[in-house]
């Protein structure tokens, strides 16, 4: 076992180029939230720069980390990352109120000659509007989980060190548009219910749910990739398989479960409340 787990960690090195990024990001983001402190402590509590910050450690463990080394080799591991990348640490993100901490971070003149300017522009406007709805963020969501699952796009992933880039960095960006209808983080608008949340998030558990429970009841290994490589800790392939299919099942139920159970709480407050005390959103005050 021993010589197996060397063997991982021998092709891995440290990512510089993505510690350097996300070291940017949260400098960038603590500057800008300093800066709104004096301001009203309201707008960006502290808890949301904690959910940030966390949020960006949770993506340097998935790929930056000594993790990243066993996911050749381990497909539990594989779904960890894909679990952190685009569920666990989108949604900190984005909890975190990150664009106005970041655009408070950046050179004023920066903002004000190419940021500002950028977001004014109708077509950009549009496109904000598309990529924010929920009937796309579900598809593109779907369209990923599904799309780089299938044996052979998972196997080009482990065989192309590109396609591996490509299919964790689509995760993250499906994973940021999955999430941006439910927590609605400022700029965002919402055209549609509030209760029309609770059925997006009923159906982005379907296609988990088959594809975990493809993966737990199958009688051989779906991805022949893991059948030839050193196995650390001493489990066979078709455990593996199961051990990861588990971890997909449990994991976005709850992680899915949280929010609606959230969500149902607001508004059924919201119908009990009296009509001139309506319930306050980030939105209002980001």
């Amino acid at each position: 076992m021993a010589h197996s787990i060397q063997a991982a960690f021998e092709p891995w090195t440290l990512p510089v180029w993505l510690d350097l990024v996300l070291i940017l990001e949260a400098l960038l983001y603590l500057r800008g939230w300093t800066r709104l402190r004096p301001s009203s402590v309201n707008i960006v509590p502290a808890w949301r720069a904690a959910s940030f910050l966390l949020g960006l450690f949770l993506i340097w463990l998935a790929v930056g980390s000594p993790l990243a080394a066993f996911d050749e080799q381990l497909l539990t591991v594989h779904m960890a990352q894909h679990l952190l990348l685009m569920t666990i640490a989108p949604a900190l993100i984005l909890l975190g109120a990150p664009l106005m901490p970041l655009l408070h971070g950046l050179p004023r003149h920066f903002v004000q000659i190419f940021i500002a300017p950028l977001f004014r522009y109708p077509p950009v406007q549009r496109l904000g509007r598309l990529l924010s709805h929920p009937a796309f963020c579900w598809l593109a969501a779907a369209a990923a989980l599904v799309g780089w699952h299938v044996p052979a796009a998972f196997t080009l992933a482990l065989q192309s060190e590109t396609w591996h880039v490509v299919e964790h960095s689509s995760f993250l960006v499906a994973g940021f548009l999955f999430w941006w209808p439910v927590i609605q983080p400022w700029p965002n608008v919402a055209h549609e219910p509030r209760w029309f949340i609770l059925l997006y998030l009923f159906l982005a558990t379907l296609p988990c749910d088959i594809l975990s429970a493809y993966l737990s009841f199958c009688d051989h290994v779906v991805y022949s990739a893991y059948l030839n490589v050193p196995r650390p800790f001493a489990i066979s392939p078709l455990a593996d398989q199961q051990c990861a299919a588990a971890l997909m099942w449990t994991c976005i139920t709850i992680l899915y479960l949280l929010p609606a159970a959230i969500l149902t709480i607001q508004l059924l407050t919201a119908q009990t409340a009296p009509a001139n005390e309506a319930p306050l959103e980030f939105h209002d005050v980001a």
